[in-house]
């Protein structure tokens, strides 16, 4: 077992679209960018970034929090799969995303720290901004023409 692996950012977005985004086949595709299947039920299984991501659900509690049994291609076939919890916390900024991973094989913390980074979340604040802006975009431009 490692030592925990934790994680925050920020997102312009509330906690409930995160969470929403998060656990469904598209949205959880479209912030990555890459496949993803999910079935976001306790118990529901999923897979990200191709299938190189797997695992199942846990415990669901909606638009607060997530526990996922999680593993990628990378660890070893007999070695057990990692625990994932993710919180979803509205804040003045929009909301906090916190990962809490634990349980990954021994020697993998920095490459799964730097994947959590560079391949969730910089696709999702670039997602995530894009998306809101381009929401207030079409708002204002509809208060500019009535």
């Amino acid at each position: 077992m490692s030592e925990e692996l934790r994680l925050s950012a920020v997102f312009p977005v509330s906690g409930q679209l995160l969470y929403t985004a998060w656990m469904s086949t598209r949205g959880h595709s479209a912030f990555t960018g890459s496949k993803a299947v999910v079935d976001p039920v306790r118990g529901g299984k999923f897979t990200a970034w191709d299938g190189y991501i797997s695992g199942s659900n846990v415990e669901t509690e909606p638009f607060v929090r997530a526990v996922q049994r999680w593993r990628c291609m990378d660890f070893p076939d007999d070695g057990p799969d990692s625990r994932l919890e993710i919180l979803f916390e509205d804040e003045k900024r929009g909301a906090l995303l916190t990962l809490i991973h634990t349980g990954l094989p021994a020697g993998m913390e920095k490459d799964i720290e730097k994947m959590w980074k560079e391949y969730y979340f910089k696709p999702m604040k670039k997602y995530f901004t894009r998306a809101t802006k381009e929401k207030w975009s079409d708002a204002f431009s509809k208060e500019m023409h009535q």
